[in-house]
């Protein structure tokens, strides 16, 4: 089995370096090389439309990333208008009722509502000797 030098492409990322001491190999002159149309005559295409299609799925889940952190953020400021709202709600709720509780606990207030549901005024209480 045959190596030749270059017979495998290189990668376009991390291109790799090659150690060679140049005592052991002696190096032949280079000949001028022909540009090769193997790549053509296989019917393959140039390794760019998978970087491109790379690059595309790679701004749709950034976009996709900042998409949903925006639906993030402005349902957490939605959710504290709804709870600050809430929050104004019951206040006012506690004001009306500590407005009742002082209204009605007045005892001409309980007097009046009382003789309204038909109740009257106890009799003088009954005092009995002790034996």
């Amino acid at each position: 089995m045959a190596v030749y030098e270059g017979a495998r492409p290189r990668s376009t990322f991390f291109p790799r370096r090659r150690l060679e001491a140049p005592l052991l190999r002696p190096q032949a002159p280079a000949l001028p090389r022909r540009r090769s149309r193997v790549a053509m005559r296989a019917n393959r295409r140039p390794r760019t439309v998978g970087f491109i299609m790379g690059a595309i799925v790679v701004a749709f889940l950034l976009s996709f990333f900042s998409l949903v952190q925006t639906v993030r953020v402005s349902t957490s400021g939605y959710d504290m208008a709804v709870l600050n709202e809430d929050y104004l709600q019951l206040q006012n709720q506690q004001q009306q009722i500590a407005s009742d509780i002082g209204r009605v606990g007045r005892q001409s207030a309980i007097t009046r509502q009382a003789v309204a549901d038909g109740l009257s005024q106890l009799p003088a209480p009954v005092v009995l000797p002790a034996r």
